[in-house]
């Protein structure tokens, strides 16, 4: 595997040494994809991450194929299931929205590289794209599969793959749906930070303003306004009850591996600061990072295996999730690719994690060594196969020019706040444009003088999305007015039988 990281960097094609990491890695990606759709059901994460890996390598076919697969298993509701048999019936029931977003990016990949043959997966994006606008902020699983609320990683991957759906109705002259869907992005961009940052960490004296790892709250009846610096979460695996705001991982940096905020940027730093401290370790093969602080997922102090309890360990994609930061910042990943190659066993394999204690000569455990973690582990080849192409490119292969235009560079101020039935927000600020969006054709009466007076509105038809909104700018309304509304649904001629009120400050 160390042969595969000295491809010259510059423009052009993958060098032949990254060629053939088809042969030496994304094999064992497609290995652990067949293995999956064989044996038991495939996991999103496998299919999505090696397709991406095996499209960085100049492979098209086989991502091809995984799209048009992902596109004949899509629910007519636009989702995807968690993990599923071959055949699409689904194995385990959650919803990850991550992976409502991914079938988006990878067939933007596709399109960007001309590889969708006469395959047209608009109807999957655009189905995908309303469920994600629907559902969104809130996932009920982050990448992990452990916590439901707002995950800056699951952030990151909606945004990037709607500011993907959006750009692509740009250029097939679908202006307004693209129109609706970027003003849909810039309000989840404008919330990052109140959604998951903590302005009273406590973990890093002068740090108290971060990222935290997932900010939680109920997926079926979320918090609107959850507070990152009170809120409580419950760690998977025995890992016990603590502040969210004292509970950090590396889940941040996708935000600028997709492009969404700068690697500069002071907040971004000040979490990486507080990750170092927390989480990393320095192993005899370079820094490796646990997935957040209370983890249990792993091998137990003692060595002995992981029952259901134990002690979170270093994850070599961790790192090359570092290593793909750090050439966003100008500097070079090699050591970190030499890393991960010097984590894999003599067959060229990575681990799902490696050991990061003391070593344990009686029980096979060596520091910075496979654990008995799964191995090999796909996303983690994927991870390599990944960060070697983004060197090779001098840019992170994951970027999002759309969003990295729109939110990185230029960022675009955000005009619109969204109220949704799944996320009723209760409070905006003056000026802007309050959006109600729902699934089904309705009307909207309205007051904002406490019901002295009512209004009656109309919802407009989003064609391409099959969704229904209506507009309320606030520019004009007195400081401190209170809007109130319910619903009268059109098809079933029904009242909802509830107000919500917005107080516009």
């Amino acid at each position: 595997m160390k042969a595969l990281s000295s491809g010259k960097r510059g423009a052009g094609g993958p060098p032949p040494l990254l060629i053939f990491a088809v042969v030496v890695s994304a094999v064992l990606v497609l290995w652990c994809v067949l293995y999956y759709c064989l044996t038991r059901a495939w996991l999103g994460l496998p299919i999505l991450t090696g397709a991406s890996a095996l499209l960085a390598t100049g492979q098209t076919g086989t991502p091809l194929r995984a799209l048009i697969w992902l596109a004949a298993i899509q629910r007519p509701d636009g989702a995807f299931p968690q993990n599923s048999w071959i055949d699409g019936t689904a194995y385990w029931s959650g919803l990850q929205l991550d992976q409502v977003a991914f079938p988006i990016l990878l067939a933007w990949r596709l399109h960007k590289h001309d590889a969708l043959g006469l395959f047209d997966p608009r109807v999957m994006i655009v189905r995908a794209a309303a469920r994600l606008i629907l559902r969104a902020p809130v996932t009920a699983q982050e990448r992990w599969e452990e916590n439901s609320g707002y995950s800056p990683s699951t952030l990151a991957v909606v945004i990037a793959a709607l500011a993907c759906a959006a750009d692509w109705g740009m250029e097939t002259g679908n202006t307004d749906t693209a129109d609706f869907v970027f003003a849909y992005v810039d309000w989840l961009a404008a919330h990052l930070e109140e959604w998951t940052v903590t302005t009273k960490g406590e973990l890093v004296e002068g740090i108290p303003r971060h990222y935290i790892r997932i900010n939680p709250t109920d997926p079926n009846t979320p918090d609107p306004h959850a507070d990152p610096n009170t809120q409580m979460i419950q760690i998977a695996n025995g890992g016990g009850l603590h502040p969210a705001r004292n509970i950090v991982g590396g889940d941040f940096l996708h935000l600028v591996r997709y492009g969404i905020r700068g690697p500069d940027d002071p907040l971004v730093c000040d979490s990486i600061e507080v990750i170092d401290r927390v989480l990393k370790h320095d192993l005899p093969q370079g820094p490796g990072w646990r997935r957040y602080n209370h983890d249990g997922y792993g091998q137990k102090d003692d060595g002995s295996a992981y029952d259901g309890t134990g002690v979170g360990r270093c994850w070599p994609i961790l790192t090359g999730e570092r290593g793909h930061y750090e050439l966003a910042a100008g500097r070079d990943p090699k050591p970190f690719i030499t890393t991960i190659e010097d984590f894999s066993n003599q067959g060229g394999m990575l681990t799902e994690q490696v050991w990061d204690g003391p070593d344990l000569p009686r029980v096979r455990m060596r520091r910075g060594c496979p654990t008995g973690a799964a191995m090999p582990l796909c996303w983690s080849h994927a991870e390599y196969v990944s960060l070697v192409r983004s060197r090779h490119d001098s840019v992170c292969f994951h970027r999002v020019e759309p969003a990295y235009q729109r939110y990185a560079v230029n960022r675009v101020p955000n005009r619109f706040e969204i109220w949704m039935l799944r996320h009723p927000m209760q409070r905006m600020s003056r000026g802007k444009i309050l959006r109600i969006i729902l699934a089904e054709e309705a009307s909207i009466t309205w007051s904002t003088d406490n019901w002295q007076r009512t209004n009656e509105s109309q919802t407009t038809h989003q064609e391409k999305l099959s969704l229904w909104f209506a507009d309320f700018p606030t520019a004009e309304w007195p400081v401190g007015s209170v809007f109130a509304f319910t619903i009268f649904w059109k098809r079933d001629q029904r009242w909802e039988n509830r107000n919500w009120q917005v107080s516009v400050a």
